[in-house]
C-alpha cells in the first residue's frame, strides 16, 4: 500500500511538470516588455528644459521581448497646465521596439519662476496580446522632469518732453527700465546718443547699472538734457540703449527707445537802445523832430540882421 502511494505521488508530480513549466513562461511573457523614456544625456536625473515659448518634445518606447504581440494604450500627465500631443495607442510586434513623440506646448513660461520644476508622467497598459483582450490589464509608468527657462527680456521707457526747451536751458527726462523676463536681470550698459552737436546730456542713468531688478519689477532715473546758447531751432532725436546682465544662450540681450525734443531759439526781450518815452507819451526823437534844424535858425537870424542894418543905411 504504501509503495503503491509512492508511485501514485510521483505520477501526478511528473503530469503537473508541463503545467507547471507552462505557468511559468506565462508570467514571463506577461512581464517581457517595457516602457521606457529617452533622458537628455541618458540620465532620468536630467530634466527637459521648455524652449522660450513653452514647449519640449519628449521621446519614449516600448520594447516588446516576447513571443506575442502587444497592444497598448497610453495616458499623460502634463503639469503647468500644458496642451500635448501624443498617440492614444499603439501595437508592438514580438521582439520589436517602438518610439514614439510626445510634443509638449501651450505652458506659460513667463508666468512661473526660471528652473522651477514639475514633473510629467507617461502610463502604458496592455489591452490585448495577439489580437486577444487582456484582463489583466499590465501596467508601466515613467516620470520625468519639466524644468522652466530662464527669460531674459528688458524694456526701456523715455519720457515724452513737456514741451520745447529753449536754447541755453535744460530739460529732464525720466528714463524706466522693467524686467519683463522671468528671471532677475540687471543693466550692465548704458548708451546715450543725439543726432544734435550742440546738445549735452549728463550722468543721471548711472543709477541704473548699480543693483538687479526683480522679474515684473523697474528700475527709473533722470536723464538731464542741455541745449547749448548758440543752439539752432531744431528736432533732436535722441536714442537710449540699454544692454542685460545676463545672456539668453544667444548673446546679450538688448533694448532701446527713442524721443525727440524740440529745441527753440532764446527769447528776445523789448528793445531799450532805441527811443525812450517821456512823461507826455511822446518820445524824445519826436519832440526832436518838432524843433527847427540849426541851419535853418542861423539863416533867420544872418536875414533879420541885414534887415536892420540897412533900415538904418536909409535913415
Amino acid at each position: 500500500m504504501m509503495i503503491s502511494g509512492i508511485r501514485s505521488s510521483l505520477i501526478g508530480i511528473i503530469l503537473l511538470m508541463p503545467l507547471i513549466s507552462s505557468i511559468q513562461i506565462s508570467a514571463q511573457e506577461l512581464e517581457s516588455w517595457e516602457l521606457g523614456i529617452k533622458y537628455p544625456g541618458e540620465d532620468e536625473a536630467n530634466p527637459f528644459v521648455l524652449s522660450d515659448d513653452g514647449s519640449a518634445n519628449v521621446e519614449f518606447f516600448v520594447e516588446n521581448s516576447g513571443l506575442t504581440e502587444i497592444t497598448v494604450e497610453f495616458e499623460f500627465t502634463i503639469p503647468f497646465s500644458g496642451s500635448y500631443k501624443a498617440p492614444e495607442g499603439e501595437t508592438i510586434s514580438a521582439g520589436s521596439n517602438e518610439t514614439f513623440n510626445l510634443e509638449i506646448s501651450d505652458i506659460d513660461v513667463l508666468s512661473h519662476t526660471a528652473e522651477k520644476k514639475e514633473k510629467f508622467s507617461i502610463t502604458a497598459t496592455i489591452t490585448a496580446r495577439q489580437g486577444i483582450p487582456d484582463p489583466l490589464s499590465s501596467t508601466q509608468k515613467r516620470e520625468g522632469d519639466l524644468e522652466i527657462p530662464p527669460i531674459f527680456d528688458l524694456e526701456v521707457e523715455i519720457s515724452e518732453p513737456f514741451g520745447p526747451m529753449n536754447a541755453g536751458t535744460d530739460t529732464i527726462l525720466t528714463v524706466t527700465v522693467k524686467n519683463k523676463g522671468n528671471s532677475q536681470d540687471g543693466v550692465s550698459e548704458v548708451d546715450v546718443k543725439d543726432d544734435c552737436p550742440l546738445l549735452t546730456t549728463d550722468n543721471g542713468l548711472d543709477s541704473l547699472l548699480s543693483g538687479n531688478i526683480e522679474a515684473g519689477k523697474e528700475k527709473d532715473a533722470n536723464l538731464r538734457i542741455s541745449a547749448s546758447e548758440s543752439h539752432p531751432k531744431r528736432h533732436c532725436d535722441i536714442t537710449i540703449t540699454i544692454t542685460s546682465k545676463r545672456d539668453d544662450g544667444a548673446g546679450l540681450t538688448y533694448a532701446e527707445d527713442e524721443v525727440r525734443v524740440t529745441v527753440e531759439p532764446p527769447p528776445t526781450g523789448e528793445s531799450t537802445s532805441g527811443s525812450s518815452n517821456s512823461g507826455d507819451g511822446r518820445s524824445e526823437d519826436a519832440i526832436e523832430s518838432n524843433l527847427a534844424a540849426p541851419g535853418a535858425i542861423f539863416s533867420m537870424v544872418c536875414l533879420l540882421g541885414a534887415m536892420f542894418s540897412r533900415r538904418k543905411e536909409v535913415r
